[in-house]
C-alpha cells in the first residue's frame, strides 16, 4: 500500500507553557470544541484536523503566523474577535488599514492577526 497523505488526518502542533490559560483562550474565547487534557497536551477539534497545544516548561514563539483561520467574511470575523475581547496586532512594514487588516498586494486576500496567550501569532483571512 503506497503511502497517500492526502486522504490522511492532519494535527497542528503547538506549544504552551499555560495549559490552562491556553484552554481557556481557545475553547471560551474563539469557541473551539475542545476534545481533551492529557498529561501532554490540550486537544481541540478543527474542521477537517485537531489543533494540540503541547505542554513545555517553556518556548519562544515563532514571530509569524502558525495558524491561519480562512473565513468568508473578514468583518464579520473581526467583529467576533472583538466581541470577545480579541486584540488585533499590528506589525511595522505590513500596511494595515484602520481595521488592523492587511490587504495582499494586488488583492487576493484579507489578513488580521491576533496572539495567543502564549505569544504564538494566529490569522483570520479571506482569500478572494
Amino acid at each position: 500500500m503506497a503511502l497517500d497523505l492526502r486522504t490522511s488526518g492532519v494535527s497542528v502542533f503547538l506549544a504552551t507553557a499555560n495549559p490552562a490559560e491556553a484552554t481557556r483562550f481557545y475553547r471560551d474565547v474563539l469557541g473551539l470544541e475542545f476534545v481533551e487534557d492529557s498529561p501532554f497536551a490540550v486537544v481541540f477539534k478543527l474542521a477537517g484536523a485537531e489543533l494540540r497545544l503541547s505542554k513545555v516548561p517553556s518556548f519562544q514563539p515563532f514571530p509569524w503566523t502558525v495558524v491561519d483561520w480562512r473565513v468568508d467574511d473578514i468583518d464579520a470575523a473581526l467583529a467576533g474577535l472583538a466581541a470577545a475581547g480579541v486584540d488585533l496586532e499590528r506589525f511595522d512594514g505590513m500596511d494595515q488599514d484602520e481595521r488592523g487588516v492587511w490587504t495582499v498586494p494586488g488583492g487576493g486576500a484579507q489578513i488580521a492577526w491576533f496572539m495567543d496567550p502564549d505569544g504564538n501569532v494566529l490569522s483570520v483571512s479571506q482569500r478572494t
